[in-house]
Order: C-alpha cells, then sequence, then structure tokens
C-alpha cells in the first residue's frame, strides 16, 4: 500500500484548492471547478472563497460568472446544503442528490398540509398542482420573487401550522416550500439577489434560461460515481467515512459509487484512505503560502477527519452545528483565525508561532481582503467562538 504523509496531503491540497501562489487565477470558474462546487449557505462564503484564490479577481467577476455568463448557478444539494456549482456539473448533482431531496421534501411537506386540513382530497396531487400553476406563472414573468409570485398564485399564501401543539408555533405560509421543491426539481434556479453579494433575498428564474436544453437527466448510481470521482481529485485521498460524511449518503450508496471508478488504498499515517489509480503522482510542495479562508469555505468543510490540518484548533474555530467560521491557513494547515469588524476593519488571531515571514504573508493577504469587502460589511451566518471575540 503506498504511503501518504500528513506534508503531501498538504501540497495537494495548495495546489488542488488553488491556495498556493502558483495556483490561484483570476478565472472564476475554473476555482470552483476546483473545488467541485462552493458552500453557498451564506451569501459573502462564495465570493470570498474565491477572492481568496485569485490573484486581481473582483466582487462582480463573481457576479458576471453566475447572472451574465450564468457558468454557474445555486442548488440544494449534498446534505440540503446550498452549493454554487458549475453548470456543466449540474446533471451530476440532480443525480445524485438533489432528485431524492425534491422527493424527500415533497414527502415532508404534503404530510404537513394533510395535517392541516388543507384539501380534502390528495395533498400531494395538490401541492403538484400549486408547483405547476407557479412554475407557469415564472415562465411567463420570466423572473420574480417569492412574494412577486404569491400574488399571482393564490394558493401559494395557504398557511400552515406545522406543530399546532407548541407553543412556539405559528403559522407559516407555503411560498417557500413550494419554490424550494422546484428548485430541487431542476425547474427553477436562483437568480440574482436584491442587494449586495452578501444577500439571499433572492429573485427566481425558470431552469432554461441558465440551461437551455433543461437539465440533463442522469442514472442516481452514474451520477453519484461522477461525484465521487470529482471529490476524490480535490480532496483525495481520504477514507471512506469522509465522503459518506461529505455526501450525506449511506453507507452502501457511497461503496456502489466506488465501485464504479478505479481506486487504490492508501495509508494515511494508520488510517485507510482512498485516491483514483491514476493519481498517485506526488504534488511538489509549493512555495510557503497563506490564505485568509471565509466561513463555511469548502476546503475546511471538505473532510470530516480534520486533524491533519486543523489541530486542536475546533473549540475556537468552530460552533456547535460543525461550522466553520473565518480561518487563517499557513503551508496547508490551519493557524489562525480573522474577522471583519463594523468599520471594516479586518482582524486576527494567530493560534500558534508561524514566525514573521508567515505574518508578513498574513498581513498581505490581510489588506487583499479588505481591499476585496470595500464598503461592504459582511457578519458570517453562523458566528463562531474566536470570530466573536475578535468583533467584540
Amino acid at each position: 500500500m503506498r504511503s501518504m504523509d500528513v506534508a503531501e496531503r498538504r501540497a495537494r491540497l495548495a495546489v488542488r484548492h488553488r491556495l498556493a501562489a502558483l495556483a490561484r487565477t483570476d478565472a472564476v470558474t475554473d476555482i470552483v471547478r476546483s473545488l467541485v462546487v462552493l458552500h453557498a449557505t451564506d451569501p459573502a462564503t462564495v465570493f470570498l472563497s474565491v477572492g481568496a484564490r485569485s490573484v486581481a479577481a473582483e466582487p462582480r467577476h463573481v457576479e458576471k460568472a453566475l447572472y451574465d455568463d450564468r457558468t454557474l448557478l445555486r442548488m440544494l444539494a449534498m446534505r440540503r446544503t446550498m452549493f454554487v456549482a458549475p453548470t456543466e456539473l449540474v446533471p451530476v448533482l440532480q443525480g445524485s442528490c438533489a432528485d431524492a431531496l425534491a422527493h424527500k421534501q415533497r414527502r415532508t411537506y404534503g404530510r404537513f398540509l394533510e395535517q392541516a386540513g388543507v384539501t380534502d382530497g390528495d395533498a400531494l396531487a395538490w401541492l403538484a398542482d400549486v408547483e405547476a400553476e407557479t412554475h407557469r406563472a415564472l415562465l411567463a414573468r420570466g423572473a420574480a420573487t417569492g412574494a412577486q409570485l404569491s400574488k399571482e398564485v393564490p394558493r401559494l399564501r395557504t398557511q400552515v401550522n406545522t406543530a399546532p401543539d407548541k407553543a412556539y408555533s405559528k403559522p407559516t405560509g407555503i411560498t417557500t416550500w413550494v419554490l424550494v421543491i422546484l428548485g430541487c426539481e431542476g425547474r427553477i434556479v436562483r437568480g440574482r439577489p436584491n442587494g449586495s453579494w452578501t444577500s439571499s433575498q433572492y429573485t427566481w428564474s425558470p431552469m432554461e434560461s441558465w440551461l437551455p436544453e433543461g437539465v440533463t437527466a442522469l442514472p442516481a448510481e452514474a451520477a453519484r460515481t461522477e461525484l465521487v470521482r470529482r471529490w476524490l481529485y480535490a480532496f483525495g485521498p481520504a477514507p471512506v467515512a469522509d465522503i459518506k460524511w461529505w455526501t450525506g449518503w449511506t453507507l452502501g450508496e457511497v461503496r456502489k459509487a466506488l465501485a464504479g471508478l478505479d481506486t487504490v488504498e492508501v495509508d494515511l499515517d494508520g488510517i485507510t484512505g482512498l485516491l483514483l489509480a491514476d493519481d498517485l503522482e506526488p504534488v511538489p510542495a509549493p512555495d510557503p503560502w497563506v490564505a485568509l479562508l471565509p466561513a463555511l469555505d469548502p476546503t475546511p468543510m471538505g473532510w470530516q477527519s480534520r486533524d491533519w490540518y486543523l489541530g486542536p484548533h475546533a473549540p475556537a474555530l468552530f460552533d456547535r452545528n460543525g461550522n466553520i467560521g473565518p480561518t487563517i491557513w499557513s503551508d496547508g494547515r490551519i493557524i489562525g483565525g480573522w474577522a471583519q469588524r463594523s468599520d471594516g476593519e479586518i482582524v486576527y488571531r494567530l493560534l500558534e508561532d508561524v514566525g514573521s515571514d508567515a505574518t508578513t504573508l498574513i498581513d498581505a493577504e490581510v489588506a487583499r481582503t479588505a481591499a476585496w469587502y470595500g464598503d461592504v460589511r459582511a457578519i458570517p451566518r453562523f458566528r463562531t467562538p474566536l470570530e466573536r471575540e475578535l468583533t467584540a
């Protein structure tokens, strides 16, 4: 069995994730491809993840890729999480994750509708009819917000109390439910938000406005195999448990996906990892580098087993739900955290001594990050202990 030590894994991370200077680029869509997808639960993460890996790109270049060139789009996929993906990957995400998610969400919402007595007939049929009416309204308009659609489709204003026996529960409209289902099915897509690049108040558009032929259908197993192949190239070598965690699939689904790939086992300091069989060549270590990565960046959120790059710093950098905050990286490991204060200043704290040369590089990245923000202020959606301390 080939062995791969921590230093080699860190060199792969530096190059494959475009964090070392030699690997950075201003091609926004190429950056996203390098990481398979970008986390987009927090809209600012998308922009800051690109900024950290670029040379001279600006937020407007990310907006151009998303809304003008439309080489990227937002969608729910693995673990019911929002991602930004290259459009050519959408069929893979659709077949491997989103189709099953749409089915699950429809069953859940249909059960709530049935319990609330919204219709005397088949709740799922009623919901499907509302979905179809909403889709037709959006096709007619070309783009619309949820509020605009609810004015044209009165049934979207239906109120449902999902937990009537709980004091904290209150009725909620079903507009978001319907839009989530249509989005998961690949029939509509989140467009340009109302506001800056930190806003999540999206307009919606028909999928055909991004993909004129719609989403190509792929069998689930084939789609899962292709997604794992891309993940292994970007994040491998890694144990099977990391693939299971990142995808949110069952262990059986992961093993079926792997069966369609030519992989080899690799010894990772006593842990067995997997790597694509044609990807065994060592990746030379790049020159020393540092990077400021935002909260929920796909690099630290790419693995479940994180000791080889995180060390003992989890209590300061993660919230109670497993969401990571802004981090400082040096040569493939996390060495500290950073934050943006209300006046725009970027402040940081190192959690280990890295020497004056690395500190000089960090200060340069701090200045670059501040320039990327400009006049925009963005508090992470999920706040972590160190980020809170730095902005107190």
